[in-house]
């Protein structure tokens, strides 16, 4: 975490503050500081360029706008290899105070509880988008399909049936 302070950029910050005053961040940061995220990937090398902008919107709604670039190093599930996923995030998220709030947030807007003491971590609101934006199964855009009918042939259903060891006691 100490890569964001080297950025200008503090790890800890007062989120009423920030909207109050209008403030926006940028920086980068190693995947490599992203414990969350490093488990998920075939390997944690690289970096994640980020900005954040703190505001209130025309209703007053208050919110942080967020803008996340990075290719993640992950594992093609069909093919073993190694291949980058590039990501690119635009996220607003209405900060609110109770959970009930989140009925007053436009649409495009996904809620962020800010705990009661007004503190958010920086690194933790990037990483969340960048653990979201994870394929459940990667696969690498240029693998080839294999495709292939698994299905039983007749002689593997014979031998294999439900039937076919009842079949053996009916022969004399």
């Amino acid at each position: 975490m100490s890569d964001l302070r080297a950025d200008g950029v503090p790890e800890l910050v007062d989120a009423w503050r920030m909207v109050a005053a209008r403030r926006g961040f940028e920086g980068h940061v190693p995947l490599a500081a992203l414990t969350r995220l490093r488990d998920s990937l075939d390997e944690a090398e690289g970096e994640v360029r980020f900005a954040l902008d703190f505001g209130t919107d025309a209703l007053q709604v208050p919110f942080v706008d967020l803008d996340i670039e990075a290719d993640l190093p992950l594992q093609c599930q069909r093919s073993l290899r190694r291949f980058l996923l590039p990501v690119q995030i635009r996220q607003r998220l209405g900060l609110i105070r109770r959970e009930s709030d989140e009925a007053a947030l436009p649409a495009d807007c996904e809620p962020l509880l800010v705990p009661a003491d007004g503190m958010l971590r920086l690194l933790d609101l990037v990483e969340d988008e960048l653990i979201l934006a994870l394929p459940v199964v990667p696969v690498a855009p240029d693998s080839e399909v294999i495709e292939r009918d698994f299905a039983p042939g007749p002689e593997e259903n014979a031998a294999h049936g439900a039937f076919s060891a009842l079949a053996e006691w009916k022969k004399p």
